[in-house]
């Protein structure tokens, strides 16, 4: 989801219960059958709703049943039923490698998965096992310009990236799915919706084949991506000292794609803080957007870890970085494109309040500011 954010304006409803949502099986299914105490939305996001659930103190666990789980209802669903179906299976491979929460359930309208508390108030003993119960937070868009963990998320995106993963490894999602975007976007009524009066100022369609032939003269690798690696999809376990003290969360767009579009977007998220609380519940600092210096800190730490075994020369060091900052900027277009595409759909079908339209619009005004830089400071090969 473009979440996993702190952004949810509602409240659960006070009293409502576990059994309204249906029973569950996995290693929470005897608490889906026992559990009483109230649901309350813990986060929010701009695509599911999640549940905070409790076993009441008075009942004792059976086994080794957690005492907490955090509870995903599916919103719109844009990605479409198989894709939430490789969600879960992917879900579970990387609980099963612990490199994520686990998987406790699924059912037709959600899942559910590891509830990780928030930091405490006073310091306390953290532990990083991820089959364990640990203590964490997401990070704050303010924090990935930090050094240390700026750092630690490059090598765990390195690590990421590094999986091999049972799925079809053809790089058909970016531009499938953006086709996919605009095409649902095209079909929508004809209302005289602002929607619709997008993809006329910006002449999307038109510019989309300009993006494919830009990122098709951009070689970049094709390997298995988080593709939405922003603050809130980053938990905090500990004190940032590592990548071990990281834990990527949401894989809701994960799939096989380019490299570039995954570093370019998380580059893109540092413009973008989704905890604001009045409307349009989200800020836009293009001027955040990483420096150079920034950039190269990014790109040293992930080629490390990618290339942890091999010492280039420093001829071949600088040229691994210039073509990586190249690459990672065209592609930071991309990620504009699709996430604009993204909102303006949500915008016809989401009851989250949030300024869809708004960021839409955002989104495509700083696609084209850089693509103008881009043309000046690297003209297309």
């Amino acid at each position: 989801m473009k979440g996993g954010l702190e952004k949810m304006g509602a409240q659960g409803t006070p009293g409502r219960t576990k059994e309204d949502e249906g029973a569950c099986g996995g290693k929470a299914g005897a608490a889906s059958r026992r559990l009483s105490a109230p649901l309350w939305v813990r986060s929010g996001g701009l695509s599911n709703l999640l549940f905070r659930c409790s076993l009441p103190e008075h009942l004792p666990s059976h086994g080794e049943e957690p005492r907490e789980v955090l509870l995903r209802l599916y919103g719109a669903i844009l990605q479409g039923v198989d894709s939430l179906v490789l969600e879960s299976v992917m879900f579970a491979i990387l609980a099963e490698r612990s490199l994520g929460p686990q998987l406790y359930g699924v059912f037709p309208e959600g899942r559910l998965e590891q509830y990780i508390p928030p930091f405490p108030s006073c310091p306390s003993p953290l532990t990083t096992l991820i089959g364990s119960w640990v203590q964490s937070r997401p990070l704050k868009t303010q924090e990935l310009r930090e050094p240390v963990l700026s750092a630690a998320i490059a090598t765990k995106m390195a690590q990421f990236h590094g999986m091999e993963m049972p799925f079809t490894k053809e790089p058909h999602w970016l531009f499938g799915t953006m086709e996919r975007y605009l095409k649902q976007i095209q079909d929508l009524p004809p209302t005289g919706l602002p929607q619709l009066n997008l993809l006329e100022v910006y002449s999307l369609k038109d510019e989309m084949d300009n993006l494919r032939k830009l990122l098709d003269s951009t070689p970049s690798p094709v390997v298995f991506c988080h593709n939405d690696i922003q603050e809130g999809n980053i938990l905090l376990l500990s004190e940032p000292e590592n990548a071990d003290n990281l834990m990527l969360v949401d894989f809701e767009y994960s799939s096989y794609n380019y490299r570039g579009f995954d570093i370019g977007n998380h580059f893109c998220e540092w413009v973008y803080d989704y905890t604001h609380e009045e409307w349009p519940f989200y800020t836009a600092r293009p001027a955040d957007y990483p420096t150079r210096g920034q950039q190269l800190h990014f790109i040293r730490h992930y080629l490390a870890e990618i290339r942890k075994d091999k010492t280039p020369s420093p001829e071949e060091q600088r040229k691994l970085e210039e073509d990586l900052l190249v690459e990672v900027n065209r592609y930071a277009l991309a990620s504009h494109f699709f996430w604009g595409l993204w909102s303006i759909l949500q915008s016809s079908m989401s009851t989250i309040e949030f300024g869809y339209l708004e960021y839409a619009q955002s989104r495509f005004q700083f696609y084209f500011q850089q693509k103008r830089q881009l043309t000046t400071l690297h003209p297309k090969s």
